[in-house]
């Protein structure tokens, strides 16, 4: 079930009212703002990620997964490859990793991108609030840096 038109999919999540929580969906802004006159790429945006999401990333090329790390370093920045889940018995569906939805996008149709991602950035507070820690303002530029550099890197691969 490829499709040629999404050559990169971005997958952010995250919960803008919860300090750096919202770094998902600001850097999904970013890329969105960034990638806008190519049509083939794709930016989707949500509060968590559901099992909704495994046919756009069966039609993906590639997929960029992007979200705050609460176990990292508070202003880390990572990119760390993505492979499907072991199978288990049941699925929590109210929150899915990205390893998860690969294994729905393998399962239901039979696709895996050719390059699957996670960028995470550290949190230092996920308290309410709608701005963002200094540690994690501090990184800001480095991982659009990252980010525009994969879809860039990831693009010349398709076809």
């Amino acid at each position: 079930m490829k499709s040629a038109q999404i050559r990169v999919l971005i997958l952010a999540c995250g919960n803008t009212l919860r300090s750096d929580d919202g770094i998902g969906p600001w850097l999904a802004q970013w890329a969105e703002e960034k990638f806008r006159d190519d049509p083939a790429i794709r930016v989707v945006s949500r509060q968590q990620w559901t099992p909704d999401l495994a046919q756009d990333i069966a039609q993906a090329e590639s997929v960029l997964f992007i979200d705050c790390s609460i176990e990292s370093e508070p202003g880390s920045v990572r990119m760390i490859e993505v492979r499907p889940a072991a199978a288990k018995q049941g699925l929590a569906t109210h929150h899915l990793s990205a390893s998860e939805l690969l294994t729905i996008a393998r399962d239901l149709y039979n696709s895996q991108p050719r390059h699957a991602s996670l960028l995470t950035i550290g949190a230092s507070s996920t308290e309410l609030g709608e701005t963002f820690s200094d540690l994690v303002l501090d990184t800001i530029p480095q991982a659009c840096t990252l980010l525009e550099r994969t879809i860039i890197e990831w693009s010349r691969y398709e076809s």
